[in-house]
């Protein structure tokens, strides 16, 4: 795969390792965002990687009204300290991310929380339709993980594609914000309210 410059720019944006090891980790993993911010933490070059492990226990519970009361969201997104916690930068990524979820509609924080029988009710309604569809029976497998992939880009807050700019996703916008800011920063839960919705959605 072409490592592109944007690539590497964007790499470098989220953990503020040097363009060459920038370039290098992508290339080590095939252009995979996540692999390469992995392989720069292995090799011990992302500050924005190198702060996940400190604690989080300040913050800010943001809320957001949507279209007149229609749609509501409190997120509680968390950081190190005081002082970050009242800054502005560290507010707007709060306010950004209740609007991600306003107009996304995440149903999870991660990956873990995804209960395994909705898991596999996604796999046989993609397993269903790949059959339905004449594929044939050896790349099934293939295709249903394609679409469970999918269905988490969707679903899971930080694989979301970002609001603002589709080249890039929610996690890569806090990665951002960990390089900018120095601290470590965690969403730690949220909730959405859509007018109207059944309780047990």
């Amino acid at each position: 795969m072409e490592i592109t410059t944007e690539m590497i720019k964007e790499l470098r944006s989220a953990t503020s390792a040097g363009v060459l090891d920038c370039r290098k980790a992508l290339t080590e993993a095939d252009g995979d965002f996540q692999k390469a911010v992995d392989w720069l933490r292995e090799k011990g070059m992302a500050t924005a990687a190198k702060r996940a492990d400190r604690d989080a226990s300040q913050g800010a519970v943001e809320l957001y009204s949507h279209g007149e009361g229609r749609v509501g969201v409190m997120v509680e997104v968390n950081c190190e300290s005081d002082f970050v916690a009242r800054s502005e930068k560290f507010r707007e990524l709060a306010h950004e991310l209740a609007l991600q979820i306003a107009a996304s509609a995440p149903k999870y924080l991660s990956e873990e929380e995804i209960p395994a029988d909705v898991l596999e009710h996604e796999a046989e309604i993609a397993r269903t339709r790949a059959k339905e569809e004449g594929k044939p029976e050896n790349i099934l497998e293939k295709i249903v993980q394609g679409r469970i992939d999918k269905f988490k880009d969707e679903v899971i807050l930080s694989r979301q594609t970002y609001i603002r700019d589709e080249k890039m996703t929610v996690e890569q916008l806090i990665l951002q914000s960990v390089a900018a800011i120095g601290e470590n920063i965690i969403v730690r839960r949220f909730q959405r309210w859509e007018l109207g919705e059944r309780l047990d959605n």
